[in-house]
């Protein structure tokens, strides 16, 4: 399924302040329910509740490139999760790369994820779990 994409900051900063956390070793997550899913929902052309995510690397991983990569990496261990496992609709999801996700592979991102995910209990149907 499709997910919106965060860019304003004023949507980062209310998730970072607002919102519940969950670190992991080389990720953290920031949820906060989306006062606009309603609104979304109607514009959404399957007319389905949607989660809006945006993923932030600070200036702490290195060049422009390793921060693309880590993006690029979260953001594909994101897509397989929303695939694999039915996550909760309407949320504000930040996903914070840490330092040492510098070199870290797609598969151990996923599994950082899903650990976080699983801790705030955005994930339905836990029985299929593997943590």
């Amino acid at each position: 399924m499709k997910y919106g994409v965060l860019t304003e900051n004023h949507l980062f900063s209310k998730t970072y302040s607002g919102g519940k956390r969950a670190s992991a070793r080389r990720v953290v997550l920031f949820i906060l329910e989306d006062r606009h899913a309603r609104l979304l929902k109607k514009r959404h052309p399957e007319k389905k509740m949607i989660n809006r995510v945006g993923i932030s690397a600070t200036k702490k991983l290195g060049s422009a490139v390793k921060r693309n990569r880590a993006k690029r990496i979260c953001r594909e261990a994101w897509r397989q999760i929303n695939e694999e496992y039915e996550i909760k609709k309407g949320l504000l999801v930040v996903i914070s790369c840490r330092e040492a996700i510098d070199g870290a592979k797609m598969q151990e991102v996923k599994r950082d994820l899903l650990y976080a995910a699983g801790k705030l209990g955005i994930i339905l149907g836990r029985e299929k779990l593997p943590c």
